[in-house]
């Protein structure tokens, strides 16, 4: 499986979770680490995009693209068991309840869960301590360039 993730370059080869740790995110607590990456480069993009005030263009950036063995077994969302604010702005904690649940018990790499920028599209969480992780291999890392037309007002 071949997976996307966008960051700033200075973090682009750290694949601890830290930056989702120190933050919380839709699928985490804060204290949590989580590594969040996407199906696509344009989910990626997407992703960023709405996390940046408009009028301000990212710079900076990398794509870095991972490879997950397909042995790898990946847990999918049941989606009858999604809450319904699972879509709420701002995220309500429904859903971080959700990921600290995988990440606790760490019988799963990775998890598939649904976006919410982009429907029918798929985002990916990756468990830094999880002992699978050392199967996770980055293939290539490479700047990126964000179309300026993204973030005008």
């Amino acid at each position: 499986m071949i997976l996307f993730r966008l960051c700033k370059a200075k973090f682009s080869k750290d694949l601890s979770g830290k930056g989702a740790q120190l933050s919380g995110g839709r699928w985490n607590s804060k204290g949590r680490p989580l590594i969040y990456t996407s199906e696509s480069r344009a989910l990626c993009t997407a992703e960023i995009a709405v996390h940046t005030p408009l009028g301000i263009i990212p710079n900076d950036y990398e794509l870095i693209t991972i490879e997950i063995p397909v042995s790898v077994p990946v847990l999918e969302l049941d989606m009858k068991l999604i809450p319904g604010n699972w879509k709420s702005f701002p995220h309500s904690n429904s859903t971080q309840i959700i990921g600290d649940t995988f990440i606790s018990e760490n019988k799963y790499l990775v998890f598939k869960v649904p976006s919410v920028i982009v429907p029918g599209e798929h985002n990916y969480l990756i468990n830094p301590n999880h002992n699978d992780i050392k199967l996770l291999s980055i293939l290539s890392i490479e700047p990126f360039e964000f179309d300026k037309r993204l973030f005008v007002k």
